[in-house]
C-alpha cells in the first residue's frame, strides 16, 4: 500500500518543497468521497473539504482532480487486496480460505460501509467507457483479485478440499462477478444474508 501511494507521490507531484501533510490519510479520505459521490460528482472543492488541505496543496500534489483519483484509486486498491490476504490467511487449506475471503466481501458490502460502494465497481461503470487510463487499472485490478483466488482453488486441489475436477480460471472468473455483485447490491442497500450467501457460492467448489 505505502509503495503504491509513494509512487503516485513521485509521478503526480513535481519538484519542490516537501508536502505537509499525510499522504495516507488524505488519500483515505479523498477515496471516501470518490465511493460515495463518484469521480463526476466530485468536485476539487470536495476534494478540499474531505482532505483537508487547500486547493494550491492539492495541485501542487496531484497538478488535478484526474491524478488525485488515480492515486486514491491505487491506494484503495492496495487496502482492500491487503484485507483480502488477511482473511485468506485465517484458513486452513484453501477451501477455508476462499470462504473467509467471500465472507471478507460480505462484510464490506454491508451497513455504511457497503453504502459507500466499491471504487473498483463505482470506476467500471462511470470511467471504463470514457477513460481509458481508468479502464486499464480496473482491469488489472479485476485481474489481480481474479488470480488470487484461482490461486485458492488450485491450492485447495493441491491440499484435497476441493475436488481435482474444478476448473479454476473458470470457476474464479465466476466468484469474481459474485463478489463485485455483493458490491453493488450493498450500495443499493439490499439486505444479504451472508453465511446463506457465501454456502452457496461455495456450491461451486463441489
Amino acid at each position: 500500500m505505502q509503495k503504491a501511494a509513494r509512487r503516485f507521490q513521485n509521478v503526480a507531484r513535481p519538484p519542490g518543497r516537501p508536502r505537509e501533510f499525510d499522504m495516507d490519510i488524505a488519500l483515505d479520505r479523498a477515496v471516501r468521497v470518490f465511493r460515495e459521490r463518484g469521480y463526476h460528482a466530485t468536485s476539487i472543492g470536495d476534494l478540499t473539504a474531505a482532505m483537508r488541505l487547500a486547493t494550491g496543496s492539492i495541485y501542487k500534489a496531484f497538478r488535478d482532480k484526474h491524478a488525485v483519483f488515480l492515486a486514491a484509486f491505487e491506494h484503495y486498491a492496495a487496502r482492500r487486496q491487503e484485507q483480502s490476504r488477511s482473511a485468506a490467511r485465517r484458513g486452513t487449506n484453501g477451501r477455508d480460505r476462499i470462504r473467509n475471503v467471500l465472507l471478507s466481501y460480505v462484510a464490506q458490502s454491508q451497513g455504511t460501509e457497503g453504502r459507500r460502494g466499491c471504487l473498483v465497481v463505482g470506476s467500471a461503470v462511470e470511467l471504463s467507457a470514457v477513460d481509458s487510463v481508468v479502464a486499464a487499472r480496473v482491469g488489472a485490478q479485476l485481474k489481480t483479485n481474479e488470480d488470487f483466488i484461482a490461486g485458492l482453488i488450485r491450492e485447495g486441489k493441491a491440499d484435497g478440499s476441493i475436488p481435482g475436477h474444478v476448473a479454476a480460471d473458470d470457476t474464479a472468473r465466476l466468484m469474481i462477478c459474485i463478489t463485485q455483485g455483493l458490491r453493488v447490491v450493498g450500495k443499493a442497500r439490499l439486505p444479504l444474508d451472508g453465511t446463506r450467501l457465501v454456502g452457496i457460492a461455495m456450491k461451486l467448489l463441489a
